[in-house]
């Protein structure tokens, strides 16, 4: 199977972060394409990566491109929520390293028959493991008028949400919403003619929501954030690229809270609570592509790289 042109976001920064050791143990636990494995691997030495992905078709294609690494890379199909029972099921107390790409792939968005692009007809999917029960189908042609609003107003940042969630229902009256262009149809419909002039795509906002419930991506973050930090070994250096807003506050507020976990009050003495530091962040504020790779590559204009180290 060819693999579709794809360019990773923030290579070489997430390179440096990691401080890779050539006999390190690294979890890339949202593989896509492979770009920042392939990058990994390859100043590995008796070292192993480990690459996790929730897309059998990601699995496949990046295991072709990591293959020349043989035994230093481990494939497994699973979500990056679980890294850490990943890791217990391998067999590997900690690692030196992990990366988590929360960016939809540009396979996904590139390919109709994914569902994901608002560009491109297609039915309406948008999973990113494709043996999931769960699909945008489902959460168009079911979902209730107040869960589908919340979804939009939440998850999208839509402020026309209402307008968009009555045009859905009344559509889905008359006949199944079944395709990518339908849903954009119906969208551009229930929207005022000053936001269709908006430089932006009506349905981006709607389609992000969507793909978001479809695959409970912030759940999965908030999992991930939770647990995963606990199999580092001291010294590793953790590092998520978030892709807006929403991802990048639980990202934040995941790190903050074993750095700067401690209830106790100012003036106390000593801590009392029992908080314990675990992390410390490697730098306050994220790190951003530069203008040369957001021109070489538009898809990482909002890309967010945080880094913390295990303590």
């Amino acid at each position: 199977m060819d693999a579709p042109k794809h360019v990773s976001v923030l290579l070489q920064e997430c390179i440096d972060n990691l401080n890779i050791k050539p006999d390190g143990t690294y979890l890339d636990g949202t593989l896509g394409m492979g770009g920042h494995s392939y990058e990994i691997a390859s100043r590995l030495t008796t070292g192993r990566l480990i690459c996790v992905d929730r897309d059998e078709t990601a699995i496949e294609r990046a295991g072709s491109r990591l293959a020349c690494f043989g035994e230093k890379v481990t494939l497994v199909h699973g979500n990056f929520s679980d890294a850490a029972a990943i890791l217990e099921d391998l067999d590997v107390t900690g690692v030196d390293g992990m990366l988590f790409d929360l960016g939809v792939s540009s396979p996904q968005l590139d390919e109709a028959e994914r569902g994901f692009s608002y560009m491109q007809d297609a039915p309406l999917d948008m999973r990113m493991d494709g043996s999931a029960a769960l699909s945008a189908y489902d959460v168009v042609n079911t979902y209730s008028a107040d869960r589908l609003n919340r979804i939009l107003w939440d998850y999208g940042e839509e402020r026309y949400a209402r307008r968009i969630t009555a045009g859905i229902l009344a559509a889905r009256e008359k006949a199944p919403i079944a395709s990518t262009l339908e849903l954009v149809e119906i969208i551009k419909s229930a929207l005022p003619a000053p936001a269709l002039r908006e430089k932006q795509h009506p349905a981006k906002r709607s389609f992000q929501a969507i793909r978001i419930a479809v695959n409970d991506e912030l759940g999965a973050i908030a999992s991930m954030m939770e647990t995963a930090p606990d199999k580092l070994n001291v010294g590793g250096r953790l590092c998520v690229i978030s892709f807006h807003s929403l991802e990048d506050r639980i990202v934040k507020a995941g790190i903050a809270a074993r750095e700067n976990g401690c209830t106790c009050p100012r003036e106390a003495p000593i801590c009392t609570c029992g908080f314990v530091k675990t992390l410390r962040s490697v730098s306050r504020k994220p790190i951003l592509p530069s203008a040369e790779e957001i021109e070489r590559n538009p898809r990482s204009r909002s890309a967010k790289l945080r880094v913390a180290e295990r303590v």
